[in-house]
């Protein structure tokens, strides 16, 4: 059974940094690739980030330059560094586990709770 609990979200003002984590059970961890998603009010989840199981990353338009993401595969640990932060950037922040098949890395059913981002001054 995969878990993954996300934690480190907060309100943060504009400009500032947080750094969330995700820890993963169930799972081989080294052999995933995992991805950070964000959802806020009113829209769609999406994919904020990506890690390969190499450690090759790919990032969203909207956070390239700014987020960065990692892995510690002895701590089955995933992270999010996130710097400059803007109002825009409220979310509820995700991880999971990835999957490639047909092309491209997708999504998988499990998710943990959440770690709620606010950025306002």
């Amino acid at each position: 059974q995969v878990q993954l609990v996300e934690s480190g979200g907060g309100l943060v003002q504009p400009g500032g940094s947080l750094r969330l984590s995700c820890a993963a059970s169930g799972i081989i961890f080294s052999i995933n690739a995992m991805g950070w998603y964000r959802q806020a009010p009113g829209k769609q989840r999406e994919l904020v980030a990506r890690i390969t199981s190499g450690g090759t990353t790919t990032y969203s338009d909207s956070v390239k330059g700014r987020f960065t993401i990692s892995r510690d595969n002895a701590k089955n640990t995933v992270y999010l560094q996130m710097l400059s932060l803007k109002p825009e950037d409220t979310a509820v922040y995700y991880c999971n586990v990835l999957r490639y098949f047909s092309g491209r890395y997708r999504s998988t059913a499990d998710w943990g709770q959440g770690t709620q981002v606010t950025v306002s001054s």
